[in-house]
Order: C-alpha cells, then sequence, then structure tokens
C-alpha cells in the first residue's frame, strides 16, 4: 500500500484501498491550514475537519503533522518539469523561473519554511525532507544533464564505479546551487528571481564568476 508520494506505508497492513481522492483533499486542507494559522496553530484534527475525513484517516497515512506538511508541500515541488528548450541554458532558465514561481505561492512559501525550520531539531524530520522533496526533485538535474550530454554540451560520464560517483556528486552539487540560489533569494532575501537575475545565474552555473558582470 503505497502513499501519495511513493512511499511504502510504515505498517504495511492490508485493508481497504486507499481513497487518492481523499488523499488530495487531506493535502489540499494542510496547504490552506497552514497559509490561515501557521505552523504552530495547525493540528490534524483541524486538518481532518477540513479535508471532511475523520482523524484516524490521518493517522493511518502519517503519523503526525510534520509527515503531513512536508508530503504537502512535495507534491507541488512535483509540479515541476523540465520542457527541453533546445540547449542547457533555455532549460536551466525554464526550471529556474517555474521554481521561483513556485516559491512565491502562498501555501509553498509557508509550508517549505515551517518544516525546515522544525528540521533543524528533528533529524527524522530532516530525513523526510530529502527523500520528499530533495532526491525526487533531482530527477530534473538527471534529465537536464542526459540532455545536454547527448546534444555534446557536457562530456559524457566516465565509466565505471568513479565515473558513477562523480556524476552523482555532479548531480548533487548543480541541485544544491540551484535551489540554495532560488530559495535564499526568494524567502531569505525577499528579492524577485526575474529574467535578469535568471540570465545571470544560468551564467555562472555554466561559465563561472568569470561569465557575469560583463555589457550585454
Amino acid at each position: 500500500m503505497c502513499s501519495i508520494s511513493g512511499r511504502t506505508s510504515r505498517s504495511g497492513r492490508t485493508g481497504r484501498p486507499r481513497s487518492a481522492e481523499a488523499d488530495q483533499a487531506i493535502l489540499d486542507a494542510t496547504r490552506a491550514a497552514l497559509v490561515e494559522l501557521g505552523w504552530g496553530k495547525l493540528t490534524m484534527g483541524d486538518v481532518a475537519a477540513r479535508a471532511g475525513v475523520a482523524k484516524t484517516t490521518l493517522y493511518r497515512r502519517w503519523a503526525n503533522k510534520s509527515e503531513l506538511v512536508v508530503d504537502a508541500v512535495a507534491i507541488l515541488f512535483d509540479e515541476l518539469e523540465l520542457p527541453d528548450r533546445g540547449g542547457l541554458q533555455g532549460d536551466i532558465k525554464s526550471v529556474v523561473l517555474q521554481f521561483a514561481a513556485l516559491l512565491q505561492r502562498p501555501e509553498t512559501k509557508t509550508a517549505l519554511m515551517a518544516v525546515v525550520a522544525e528540521s533543524t531539531r528533528d533529524e527524522v524530520l530532516r530525513a523526510r525532507i530529502r527523500s520528499a522533496i530533495v532526491d525526487r526533485q533531482k530527477r530534473l538535474v538527471l534529465l537536464g544533464r542526459e540532455r545536454a550530454q547527448a546534444r555534446g554540451e557536457l562530456p559524457p560520464d566516465a565509466p565505471g564505479a568513479e565515473g558513477a560517483t562523480a556524476a552523482a556528486r555532479a548531480v548533487d552539487l548543480i541541485f544544491d546551487m540551484t535551489a540554495g540560489a532560488v530559495v535564499h533569494r526568494s524567502l531569505v532575501s525577499g528579492e524577485r528571481v526575474d529574467e535578469a537575475w535568471v540570465r545571470d545565474f544560468t551564467a555562472v552555473l555554466l561559465g563561472g564568476l568569470g561569465a557575469v558582470g560583463r555589457p550585454d
């Protein structure tokens, strides 16, 4: 029996199949409650009432509100796509602008800031964020690298175990640089991620520090 995020349930128990409609209602209600109430006032009971389900239904799916909120925000990040713009630069610009727009949605901003803050005191929650959001969204980096390698924009990965390890490190670094920069600018500095900023960020990512600051 799987959750909406694709993970196997904790108990492994069998029984009546889960309702996708109920899951969606619960996650929608969680995000709405976060925006209205904030992390501190959000309760499982409030979410159940908003979703029109019994509180026991929530606890069969999620052990606590931390797990619930992570899944509620994770499904939003699953909306991100990497359309093929014909080149690595265009691909990066497209996904960065999508990501920035997603972070400006009140439900995403509130939920993400809340769970990240809470995870500083909860290693289990931090691990759930890594698996439900970070590791799943690295799919975009993997896809972007594969396309760029197929076009000849990036060299192919070296063969063997060492090549696989180096490729995994590259994916981690690209993801950290991109997600970290956009989250910091949007949610910490409170600045716009506009076309000009994305152009300069992409130039730095692809060409290094010497690629930015030149006249157009």
